[in-house]
């Protein structure tokens, strides 16, 4: 009776052991799915933004953040800003590249 309870115990350990290993399993497939749905298409548009914001040229139409609409009159590479002009009074505004919300204007470069 002894050997056989100690067989079982055996047995049990084995199994207990294959159980841990299906939950760990089960936990890395979970976070590889994460990352493959949130996290990747995060990195991929920001990416995307940082390329866009970058590419802005003197002459572009763009929209900040804010809302604000102008068009660029002047980049200020030292100081990360560009200087855009809005409305029909011709008002300037510096404002940093990363306010840039959008892009407007098309380049020929761009349909590509």
């Amino acid at each position: 009776m002894n050997q056989f309870m100690t067989l079982s115990g055996t047995a049990a350990q084995q199994g207990g052991g294959m159980n841990m290993i299906m939950v760990l399993l089960i936990y890395a497939v979970f976070i590889v799915a994460l990352y493959f749905i949130f996290f990747r298409p995060q990195n991929k548009r920001k990416k995307k933004e940082a390329e866009m914001r970058n590419n802005a040229q003197v002459g572009d139409e763009i929209t900040t953040i804010g809302g604000i609409c102008g068009r660029i009159v002047a980049i200020k590479e030292e100081t990360e800003s560009i200087v855009i002009e809005t409305g029909s009074d011709k008002a300037k505004i510096r404002v940093k590249r990363w306010a840039i919300g959008s892009v407007e204007t098309v380049h020929e470069d761009d349909q590509v």
